[in-house]
């Protein structure tokens, strides 16, 4: 028997928030695509419109799940994995921030200042959560771990913007040193122990958005192409590599809101190639650029109609 709304809502996710941070990055990406190839800004911008009423539904979902069933929040947030998730607010919010840069400025300055703080704050408390736990377990470890590291290293792009150069280069310190720590502990509990869930296996292209999103931050903060910051997009690209030659894995799994995990990182990834075709003028990184953001939009229109699919036939949203 289908379960009313209302108790749907109950079981609604914060992990919709990853579906967020995808478009987001599907619209910054567009805004920036006459870069690399002649097409209207239009496209983008419809984009951003599209996102941002999708924001707004989240929001207003989310928001009404907390007021009329603040335990099944609460779970989300004591949860080892979901607890994650809540980062995604908070990196929506800076990535509106960065879509809105040229465009709104002063609007885009509210949600940096707004998203910026949040992502400290909640930063604080999953790590005091590390120090402190008395119950977690190698299994617990998957690359949804990444997301309130990954969004530190967001914050400069749009604090370089708004004049917040060192506030930013303390957030791109922070990102990046517990990127590394993270990556390894990750490798050893993919390596050595039980394979990921099925449901979390789209998160391993996380991987790809700490070195994508760290090499636009660094050349935001820095301005040229230097050897660290071709150090961060390589690691991305091979990162982007790897996941690639392992289609036959993502192929096999069946429909999850968490596939929304392939999204910003190949936005990021795609970004990544046009800021490096910028620099480099070379066309062997100009057709690299071109073909990430055909391959980027069809994953994009793929994930769009899975996702509006799995809601016509009541899969989202249900008890786990």
């Amino acid at each position: 028997m289908t379960e009313t709304m209302p108790a749907r809502l109950a079981h609604f996710p914060i992990a919709f928030y990853a579906m967020l941070m995808g478009l987001l990055g599907f619209a910054i990406v567009w805004l920036r695509a006459d870069s690399i190839v002649a097409v209207p800004h239009i496209i983008g911008l419809g984009i951003l419109a599209f996102a941002g009423l999708a924001f707004l539904a989240v929001t207003t979902l989310y928001i009404l799940k907390f007021l009329r069933h603040r335990d099944a929040v609460l779970a989300e947030l004591n949860h080892p994995v979901k607890r994650n998730f809540f980062a995604t607010f908070s990196i929506t919010l800076i990535l509106i921030s960065i879509a809105l840069m040229h465009l709104a400025p002063g609007i885009s300055l509210g949600f940096w200042v707004v998203g910026s703080a949040l992502q400290l704050v909640f930063l604080l408390y999953v790590m005091s959560i590390w120090i402190n736990h008395t119950s977690f377990q190698i299994q617990h470890m998957n690359p949804a771990w990444f997301i309130p590291v990954v969004g530190n290293i967001i914050v400069p792009i749009g604090g370089v913007f708004h004049g917040f150069v060192e506030i930013s280069w303390f957030y791109f310190s922070i990102g990046l040193i517990f990127w590394i720590v993270l990556l390894g502990i990750i490798f050893y509990r993919v390596i050595f122990h039980d394979p990921l869930p099925e449901r979390l296996v789209p998160t391993l292209f996380i991987l790809i958005a700490p070195p994508a999103v760290g090499f636009l931050s660094y050349m935001v903060l820095t301005g040229h192409l230097d050897a660290f910051a071709r150090i961060l997009v390589y690691a991305a690209f091979f990162f982007t590599l790897l996941l690639f030659t392992q289609i036959g894995l993502f192929s096999r799994i069946k429909f999850f809101l968490s596939w929304w995990a392939y999204s910003f990182p190949m936005a990021a990834m795609t970004l990544a190639a046009m800021v490096l075709y910028e620099h480099t003028g070379l066309h062997a990184h100009h057709v690299l650029a071109i073909g990430l953001l055909v391959i980027f939009t069809l994953i994009i229109i793929g994930l769009i109609y899975r996702t509006a699919l799995a809601i016509w036939r009541n899969e989202i949203c249900v008890p786990e």
